[in-house]
């Protein structure tokens, strides 16, 4: 009997079935979305399966604190902000034409649609002004799936942008359970078809309103470095990352660091 409570001839049952190839070389064993790194000699193979099981009791916790902080946070934050919220639904009707609000389809956590809600920043007609844009202006698009001097945003939309207040609807997706506080951020499927062979392991975290990302850099920094910042979330989440993010989100939202 293990300190787990489980019998130790069910674990060296539960050894015996691993592949015989793992006497001979290291390889990765994919489960539940996690990686675990599986080290030769085979007497090793038995810490793993105990480490595991550890790490699963873990991650219930880790979870379980995590969804009931969103919760609680997302709650108070849309009770204290809607005088906030009231001010700038006036000022997106005074400044243009359209609905206060923009929904935008994202890919959600295990591929599962999500509907993102946000303040809308760009004109009525955004759709038809991409027909307008250069060829500079098409490949930056296709590269970064952002632009800089968008014309397509309006002048409210421009200020609410660059402090990040057009993302604060999404604290209802936080709270309805489709996006956390911290995490990846939720992409598009074009984005998502980006990081090919790990798209499962960054599918298998619920995203969030923040991030690593953001935090280190946002769209000052390249594509392809995004990315990476997003799997090393990804890879060591857990609840001192999160309230660390958290803590660093306050002041690169107020230095305005890498907003379009």
């Amino acid at each position: 009997m293990n300190a787990n409570g489980k019998n130790t001839s069910t674990i060296d049952k539960e050894a015996d079935k691993l592949p015989n190839e793992l006497d001979e070389f290291s390889d990765e064993l994919v489960d539940f979305g996690r990686t675990i790194q599986v080290v030769t000699p085979r007497t090793s193979v038995l810490q793993e399966i105990i480490t595991y099981e550890e790490e699963q009791k873990l991650s219930f916790l880790y979870l379980f604190f995590k969804r009931a902080m969103d919760i609680l946070t997302s709650l108070i934050a849309l009770i204290l902000l809607l005088p906030l919220f009231l001010f700038i639904a006036v000022m997106i009707k005074l400044n243009s034409e359209g609905s206060v609000f923009f929904h935008h389809k994202r890919v959600g956590m295990h591929g599962k649609p999500l509907m993102l809600h946000k303040f809308r920043t760009m004109k009525q007609n955004s759709g038809d002004l991409f027909s307008e844009f250069t060829e500079k202006q098409r490949l930056e698009f296709e590269q970064e799936f952002k632009l800089d001097n968008d014309p397509r945003i309006t002048t409210i939309g421009k200020l609410l942008r660059e402090s990040s207040l057009d993302e604060l609807p999404q604290l209802m997706n936080i709270l309805q359970g489709s996006l956390s506080l911290v995490g990846p951020r939720p992409l598009i499927e074009a984005e998502v078809q980006r990081y090919g062979s790990y798209r499962t392991r960054l599918l298998s975290v619920k995203p969030g309103l923040t991030g690593h990302w953001q935090v280190n850099g946002r769209n000052e920094i390249t594509y392809q470095e995004r990315m990476q910042l997003e799997m090393y979330y990804v890879d060591n989440a857990s609840l001192w990352l999160d309230i660390k993010i958290l803590f660093m989100t306050v002041p690169a939202v107020l230095k305005k660091v890498g907003a379009k």
